[in-house]
């Protein structure tokens, strides 16, 4: 076989050993350890729909909280009953071992994970000698009866148990005997999976490879699981560390989301174990929700997307125009890992004011637009020009989108603002009120609409909405997801050019739009207008599949 034949298939089915795993259990924690990252705070309602996306996605296992430590979560286990009807997940509900010198029989943790109603429950108990004797201030032999009697109860109840040991490998590398105690109390009592957690995220691939190695020959047939923090940047090289040493259960979430610097991200575990190393992680054929799941999420968690997350970011697959671009038309893994479709993503080519033609007719070519001869040179001119003006095409595909449609001869007569004001007032109090007055013709109809915000850039999307929604009742499904300014020659100080972007979402797909002014009011509008009507093409498109 030559070596032009072989390498792309190797490259994109990765190479099997046979000493890896055939299988790996995902097992979410979004909805546990995600919400604690910075930034992020979710409503019961909110829980039951990301628990819904992750079912979609297939993993095995759902951690939905810890009932009893807050009404939130409380009121989500209640609603969770009778609410969410999972197909292919199993909800977990997550606790800790009983308090130190305590009864199980009387340990409200352990009662309300009975209560919970789930058929699982992950309790989490101290590995680490040093958090026994300094922060519980016991003695070690009651730090692993804690762990035993605990798990011992729990399975009388008729639940399946996983064992969370915290600070497992801050434990095993101090302390190993003590480590191993406290998983073997669990394991003799029944635990179903012994799941080792890098709870500081310090660790390293080569230690955690060396350590779970040992952790799964010394326990052979126990079923051996991973948690890895992010502190390091380690978190899903940790995770597949562990996979290779023998570890069939890991534990992350959806974008990485988690305390401090975020979890193991599953977006990006899901696809090297399955994709990479030939490993059976979700449902086949349910990898290619990766990327419609991440962006949902992200608009649930109401979090900014990472563009440049692996995988399912926007620019994951995203190629600026020359070498790359040119040899992508003609054989796409030549520049592509995997192919963007396995995980529901898809290739973008990036167009600047140093593309030519040959670049813009493959960028017309996958937004499905229709340029004759002349009108490709008009869009690479035109192009330049706006680049020269300030504008950032490669970051802001949807503007781009819509100029070239434009040259195409396509009409966006949504709508015609005629004028806009805005008026800013501070009161007696130092807080500041924005009011937007906006004079636009829709549907034949001239009307002036005024709408209030917590800013310019709100108060005039409050009052064009209040014009339009009842036309346009889809845009109540677009939302503003990020909004981010840039100030272009600085020597001109507060009266440089502006350039926004601005990131809308419908969730079902995420796009950027762009705007440049001196005024960054008229900046900001002119990139909520093109996000606007964007989404309006993009309905009309969906409607009417012919108008693309």
């Amino acid at each position: 076989m030559t070596e032009e034949s072989s390498s792309p298939s190797l490259n994109r089915q990765g190479i099997r050993d046979s000493s890896w795993p055939g299988k790996v259990e995902i097992f979410d924690t979004t909805l546990r350890d995600g919400v604690q990252f910075e930034g992020i705070s979710v409503s019961s309602d909110d829980k039951l729909k990301v628990a819904r996306q992750l079912d979609l996605l297939g993993v095995h296992w759902i951690e939905g909280g810890w009932p009893g430590s807050n009404p939130k979560d409380e009121e989500f286990f209640e609603r969770a009953t009778t609410e969410l009807e999972l197909q292919n997940s199993t909800l977990v509900a997550f606790g800790s071992t009983r308090r130190p010198k305590g009864r199980v029989d009387q340990d409200q943790t352990l009662s309300s994970l009975i209560s919970a109603g789930t058929s699982t429950v992950c309790i989490v108990g101290k590995s680490w000698d040093y958090h026994v004797t300094e922060a519980l201030r016991q003695p070690l032999d009651e730090g692993v009866a804690m762990v035993g009697d605990s798990v011992e109860f729990l399975k009388s109840e008729g639940l399946r148990v996983f064992f969370d040991a915290e600070h497992f490998f801050d434990g095993y590398k101090r302390n190993p005997e003590f480590a191993l105690r406290v998983l073997e109390a669990a394991a003799i009592q029944g635990a179903d999976c012994l799941v080792l957690c890098d709870t500081n995220g310090g660790a390293l691939p080569h230690e955690v490879e060396v350590i779970v190695a040992e952790v799964v020959r010394h326990f052979d047939g126990v079923q051996i699981g991973m948690h890895t923090q992010n502190d390091t940047g380690c978190a899903v090289a940790n995770a597949v560390a562990g996979v290779i040493a023998g570890a069939t259960h890991v534990q992350g979430t959806i974008n990485g989301y988690g305390e401090r610097t975020g979890n193991c991200d599953n977006t990006v575990l899901v696809p090297n174990l399955t994709l990479k190393m030939g490993i059976e992680t979700l449902p086949p054929g349910y990898i290619e929700r990766l990327t419609s799941v991440s962006h949902h999420v992200a608009e649930l968690m109401n979090m900014p997307p990472q563009h440049q997350q692996p995988y399912v970011g926007t620019s994951a697959f995203a190629h600026k125009a020359g070498l790359h671009t040119s040899a992508i038309a003609r054989r796409p893994d030549t520049y592509e890992h995997v192919d963007p479709s396995a995980v529901g993503n898809q290739t973008r080519f990036l167009l600047g004011d140093l593309s030519g033609r040959a670049s813009v007719e493959l960028k017309a070519e996958q937004l499905g637009v229709k340029l004759e001869d002349q009108q490709m040179i008009q869009v690479v001119d035109e192009m330049k020009r706006l680049e020269h003006e300030g504008y950032h095409f490669e970051v802001a595909d949807a503007s781009l989108e819509l100029m070239m449609r434009r040259v195409a001869g396509e009409r966006f007569d949504y709508f015609d603002v005629e004028s806009f004001r805005v008026l800013v007032e501070r009161g007696k109090n130092r807080e500041f009120d924005t009011e937007a007055t906006l004079r636009i013709v829709v549907a034949g109809k001239r009307i002036i609409t005024v709408g209030e915000g917590d800013g310019p850039v709100n108060a005039l999307d409050n009052a064009f909405r209040n014009a339009v929604l009842d036309i346009y009742p889809e845009l109540s499904k677009v939302h503003l997801t990020d909004y981010k300014v840039r100030v272009l020659d600085t020597n001109r100080g507060t009266g440089a050019v502006t350039r926004v972007l601005v990131d809308s979402s419908d969730a079902e797909s995420t796009w950027t739009t762009i705007g440049v002014s001196e005024n960054i009011i008229e900046a900001s509008w002119l990139a909520l207008r093109d996000s606007l009507i964007y989404a309006l093409h993009r309905n009309r498109v969906n409607v009417d599949g012919s108008l693309n």
